[in-house]
């Protein structure tokens, strides 16, 4: 399979207006009809029992908001892998492709994915699919070289691959292979969080070793907790690399099983600031969704 890299010199150098218009204008219309955030929730035991809107309890910056519905979204998953190949990366390409091929095996009928390697710049290695012969026939081209800018990666993966498919397609995850170091992204952290907080786009992590050694970072998070901030931050989880088969699987089954989709409209909210959100669930619910909301521009 030939490479077919992205042309993303110009989004990359536009990302920041590009970027912020998105969010803004999908708080500005999701306001009008209600603000629709992807929740995960599950019951302790594993208990199956419908999870309704009176389990659960929404707060915007601190105020109650009134929660208009709570439905389970069994619509199909899309899925991005964003596998670091970078120089220094502590693991082989071999290891890389044996993390990335786990996916093929666990997804659901409906499911896809498409795969990016990123050093310097981001390259499509898998256009969307659900073949896995296909899908190993294609990370033949995984190589390791040059630095790593995960977080130009990211905003290219979302601008270019995940935008594209909404609002149409709603459930959409991006796994990072990798250990969560930027050596110079024009993005920054936080622009690039912010951004996928406002598409609702879901992060989740293969962790392997921080090859700095927890080496402080100008102007953004040490690498693993870059990691732990994107999971976080979208709703997200962190694995380790070395136990790709069972967070494959465990990613694959909650996006699959456990994602609602909760929608309310936002009262006595700023318009222009970040608005916080802290949803809690009943006694033997436990919940994880994004922390922010993109401003309520008016």
């Amino acid at each position: 399979m030939n490479l077919r890299p992205f042309v993303f010199i110009a989004a990359i150098l536009s990302a920041v207006t590009i970027g912020s218009a998105q969010s803004r204008n999908n708080a500005r219309s999701g306001d009008i009809e209600g603000a629709v955030v992807p929740v995960f929730a599950y019951r302790a035991g594993g208990d199956k029992k419908q999870i309704k809107v009176d389990d659960l309890f929404l707060y915007e910056n601190g105020i109650e908001q009134k929660i208009r519905n709570f439905s389970y979204d069994p619509s199909p998953s899309r899925i991005v892998i964003l596998v670091d190949n970078s120089q220094t990366l502590p693991t082989s390409v071999e290891s890389l492709k044996n993390a990335v091929m786990e996916f093929a095996y666990e997804i659901f009928e409906g499911d896809q994915l498409f795969v990016v390697a990123y050093d310097e710049k981001p390259e499509i290695i898998q256009e969307w699919t659900d073949d896995a012969k296909k899908l190993e026939t294609s990370l033949s081209t995984l190589r390791k070289r040059g630095n790593p800018y995960l977080f130009d990666a990211l905003t290219s993966s979302l601008n270019e691959v995940l935008l594209p498919l909404m609002p149409g397609t709603r459930k959409t995850a991006i796994v990072i292979v990798g250990d969560g170091l930027d050596r110079g992204s024009k993005r920054p952290f936080d622009r690039t969080l912010a951004d996928l907080q406002g598409s609702n786009v879901t992060v989740y992590s293969l962790q392997l070793p921080d090859r700095t050694g927890g080496a402080y970072r100008r102007d953004q998070p040490k690498a693993p907790v870059v990691l732990s901030r994107l999971a976080e931050s979208t709703g997200g989880r962190v694995f380790q690399f070395d136990e790709a088969q069972a967070a494959a699987k465990a990613i694959c089954d909650e996006l699959r099983n456990n994602r609602y989709l909760l929608s309310y409209i936002p009262t006595n909210t700023s318009s222009y600031d970040e608005r916080r959100l802290f949803l809690i669930g009943s006694e033997g619910i436990t919940i994880r969704t994004k922390t922010a909301q993109p401003p309520n521009l008016k």
